[in-house]
């Protein structure tokens, strides 16, 4: 479970930096910040003594959460 987390983590910290080196167009800079959250709330290390309180359950329903916004940063007319 910890390889699936650190795999996520650092695909997610990579798209974030790249999309933010690559693409400075429109929603580029949200959607990179979500991406570099999503990295931090993926990263067992930071994690492993529930140092905030948060268990993964609510890790879990923070990342869920920042995929279903996606197609919000996406729509070209929302923002």
């Amino acid at each position: 479970m910890a390889l699936i987390g650190w795999i996520l983590s650092f695909a997610a910290l990579l798209g974030s930096l790249a999309l933010r080196q690559d693409m400075p167009v429109g929603g580029s800079v949200s959607l990179s910040n979500m991406l570099f959250v999503l990295a931090l709330l993926a990263c067992p290390m930071l994690w492993q003594d529930k140092p905030l309180g948060i268990s993964r359950a609510q890790r879990v329903v923070g990342a869920l959460i920042l995929l279903f916004c996606l197609p919000l940063v996406l729509l070209p007319g929302v923002s």
